[in-house]
């Protein structure tokens, strides 16, 4: 059956074939932009592998994160290695892991929430590419990591006063990296992705501008 509409038909705007391209082409000039691996840094639950995979995915860069690497490699959980090999074991296989991964292709690396605590470990970053803090507040923390239960080091009696011994603990290490882009709770992934691109941005090194 044919429908007949009298009057004028609506008006319209065509969609634009070329909107597909220009993103990818623009995802592109910032892949040839985009200098040395950024390797993000903060506690758990500051969201380096979310924002990570996304950031990467906007720059048309690889994602690297050093946690599954070693999960891979070891094939059992972060935390299974903890309990069975003990933390000095894991921290070991961590560098090796850091040190390959930054010989790569450019792009954007997760590391886990120890690994900047070493100071070989800031020592190869800062050689290799560059170290970028996702900083975090105690309660956006919190909210992220209460309900998880594969992290070893919060299963105590207490794990919000864990938290935040390890934040009081680590946030002097962290604080070596060469960038900053602070995390917020109304902040959408997307909304961190851009922050952290102006960030990076600041240093033609990093992500030239051209």
């Amino acid at each position: 059956m044919v429908t007949i509409i009298y009057g004028n038909p609506p008006e319209f705007t065509p969609l634009r074939a070329t909107n597909f391209f220009d993103r990818q082409e623009g995802a592109k000039r910032l892949a040839e932009r985009l200098k040395k691996t950024v390797a993000l840094v903060g506690m758990m639950g500051s969201g380096k592998t979310a924002i990570g995979t996304a950031l990467a995915k906007r720059l048309g860069v690889p994602f690297l994160d050093s946690d599954e690497a070693i999960v891979q490699a070891a094939n059992m959980s972060i935390a299974e290695i903890f309990e069975r090999d003990g933390e000095a074991f894991f921290r070991a296989r961590e560098a090796e892991v850091l040190s390959r991964l930054l010989e790569g292709q450019v792009g954007i690396l997760s590391t886990g929430g120890g690994a900047y605590l070493s100071a070989d470990n800031r020592e190869v970053i800062h050689r290799k590419g560059v170290a970028l803090w996702l900083k975090a507040d105690t309660d956006l923390l919190w909210s992220r990591v209460k309900h998880k239960t594969t992290r070893p080091l919060l299963r105590t009696a207490n794990p919000r006063a864990t938290l935040e011994e390890l934040i009081a603990t680590r946030e002097p290490a962290y604080a070596k990296a060469e960038l900053t882009a602070q995390a917020r709770a109304e902040y959408s992934i997307a909304d961190m992705v851009e922050q952290v691109i102006k960030v990076l941005a600041t240093r033609e090194d990093v992500l030239a501008t051209d």
